[in-house]
């Protein structure tokens, strides 16, 4: 399994010399299988790129949503791999949303804000919903969980030979939503996971004035990461004004913090270029 992170900004994209090392585009995640098929997890801007990749084949394209907000989705329409004649592509997004998920893809392509229908593109595509129950996509087998955020959604545990990855963006661990989980439910979603990235949006001061915005603090963040023995913890969906300089001094506090602890997890930023091989 290899996962690709092609966006991890959240909320906006971004850009400027302040934001070359974890670049400016939002959540984009590409898990390429042990048999080669590709699952996308999210259609933010970071998308884009990705299609310019993806138009080189012609193999199946998965995408799985976790929710519905802006950010992740607001790249759908620029993927090239849509407008392929044959192209087959498959699309998953939670149940507990209030619109299926062809409505609410379809929203991104309406008129007057985009010039193609969603019913005029070329590619073969079909939509299902996801969650609560776990599905199989291949080799890989995804389990799903609730997340703790304002519009619903879910997050992901993706599992292939033994190794796992675990995603959780937009999961606020400080504050009960509707349909959201305890921090306990969410440490036994990711435990003992190879790689975990989680939402790590806050400083506890940003905190103060957002707190029920549906994003965690990267300090509890790195608690559930720690609690939960994984190796790996990638802080994810780094805020519009939070600059290289900026994240960069989380993580050193994240690896200031596990070392304190005598753990050995590796702590790192998610880039736009974040590439692990399991």
């Amino acid at each position: 399994m290899i996962i690709r992170s092609w966006g991890s900004r959240g909320s906006i994209p971004v850009s400027g010399k302040e934001h070359i090392k974890y670049g400016g585009d939002t959540t984009c995640i590409e898990v390429t299988s042990s048999e080669g098929d590709t699952l996308i997890i999210d259609a933010g801007t970071g998308i884009r790129k990705l299609g310019n990749k993806l138009v080189q084949n012609d193999k199946k394209i998965n995408i799985i949503f976790t929710h519905p907000h802006w950010d992740h989705l607001s790249g759908f329409p620029f993927f090239k791999p849509l407008y392929q004649e044959g192209r087959s592509i498959e699309v998953r997004g939670p149940r507990t949303t209030q619109e299926s998920v062809k409505q609410i893809i379809s929203h991104t392509m309406a008129p007057p804000f985009f010039p193609i229908d969603l019913d005029d593109i070329h590619a073969d595509i079909s939509f299902h919903s996801t969650g609560p129950e776990n599905f199989q996509m291949g080799s890989l087998y995804i389990k799903t969980i609730p997340i703790n955020h304002t519009s619903k959604g879910v997050g992901y545990r993706i599992e292939e030979g033994g190794k796992s990855f675990v995603f959780l963006t937009d999961n606020e661990l400080g504050h009960s939503h509707p349909y959201g989980l305890a921090s306990g439910d969410y440490k036994k979603f990711a435990e003992g996971a190879d790689v975990l990235f989680h939402d790590a949006e806050y400083t506890p001061d940003d905190y103060k004035d957002v707190k029920g915005w549906g994003h965690s603090v990267y300090l509890d963040a790195l608690e559930l990461a720690h609690s939960s023995g994984v190796m790996e913890f990638g802080l994810f969906h780094h805020n519009q004004d939070r600059d290289d300089i900026g994240i960069d001094a989380l993580v050193s506090d994240c690896e200031r913090i596990t070392k304190e602890k005598s753990l050995s997890m590796k702590c790192y930023g998610v880039s736009c270029e974040t590439e692990i091989k399991l």
